[in-house]
């Protein structure tokens, strides 16, 4: 039989090891991808199911959504029936103000009035898991990461996907969606402090069909709806290319990817709540012994002052 053996450490005057045997700790992981981040709830329901612990939670776009509401103490099916609530009754087409031609056919003024509802003037520091949100700032071209502040202006930045939204000004900043640098932001869970990183991965799509769906609304001018589709297409060439780059520098310990149907995308299929949400939990469970193969509990060593030391 293996044993644990004690490394050999130096340790300063006044000094002594402590000898520690706990789980590693967890970050999660919540990839973008709009309607087909409703899958997220699902791996989160088997989490709670398994009593498997997340301490640190990183997302962008819809991930950053799921992760904020799992962060804020809402539990899987909590997240589950808001997202019934919002997606009813034509809901998600009650949230779209229009707004071109000033940088997106959906103001987005709607959508934040939703998530200051959701969370009212909640800080990062007032959720009960440390949280990391991507945006990314059109002005400079770089990556914008959430860790404090407003967590509604947050994740009015990081959902607007460029030509769709409107762009956020905050701090003089003009913010889109994370999703441009940084779909899957394992990077910022490490960085966090995960030992263990779980990322999901609800698989990079173009939006197909988004313009039969915007040339549906009278209110948005001919041509526009065509220019986005080239538009969209663009930004999926260099999101795969920006998450192949990050991955291959910041590799999770376990990656998720829920089987999702082929139409459904950014903006198509939030009417499929359970069906997304299934995809998340079949995804989960086939995953469950990697994971707690790695949450073991291990040694841990630290240092602490001895006795009588200042």
């Amino acid at each position: 039989m293996s044993t644990l053996r004690k490394p050999s450490v130096y340790m300063p005057n006044n000094y002594r090891s402590i000898q520690l045997i706990r789980s590693p700790s967890v970050g999660l992981v919540l990839s973008g991808g709009g309607a087909r981040g409703l899958a997220h709830i699902g791996v989160l329901r088997v989490l709670e199911r398994e009593g498997i612990p997340v301490d640190f939670l990183a997302g962008t776009s819809m991930g950053g959504v799921i992760a904020a509401g799992y962060a804020s103490g809402m539990s899987s099916y909590d997240l589950e029936q808001e997202t019934l609530n919002v997606t009813s009754k034509h809901g998600m087409l009650r949230m779209a103000d229009p707004g071109m031609p000033n940088g997106g056919f959906i103001r987005g003024q709607r959508v934040l009035a939703y998530f200051k509802r959701m969370f009212g003037e909640k800080t990062f520091s007032e959720l009960s898991l440390p949280l990391a949100v991507v945006a990314v700032d059109l002005k400079s071209h770089q990556e914008v990461v959430f860790k404090e502040g407003s967590v509604a202006l947050a994740l009015r930045a990081t959902v607007s996907i460029p030509g769709i939204f409107m762009p956020i000004e905050i701090n003089n900043r003009k913010l889109v969606d994370g999703g441009l640098l940084n779909n899957m932001p394992v990077d910022l869970a490490k960085r966090m402090g995960s030992e263990v990183v779980i990322a999901v991965d609800i698989g990079l799509t173009n939006n197909e069909g988004i313009g039969q769906w915007i040339g549906k609304h009278r209110w948005i001018p001919d041509g526009i709806a065509n220019t986005l589709e080239v538009l969209d297409d663009s930004i999926y060439a260099l999101r795969i290319v920006e998450q192949e780059n990050k991955l291959r520098q910041f590799p999770p310990d376990v990656i998720i990817c829920p089987e999702l149907p082929k139409n459904v995308n950014s903006v198509i299929g939030y009417n499929r709540v359970e069906e997304l949400v299934a995809a998340g939990e079949s995804a989960a469970e086939e995953h469950l012994f990697e994971i707690n193969k790695l949450l073991r509990p291990r040694w841990y060593w630290s240092l602490s002052k001895g006795i009588g030391s200042r």
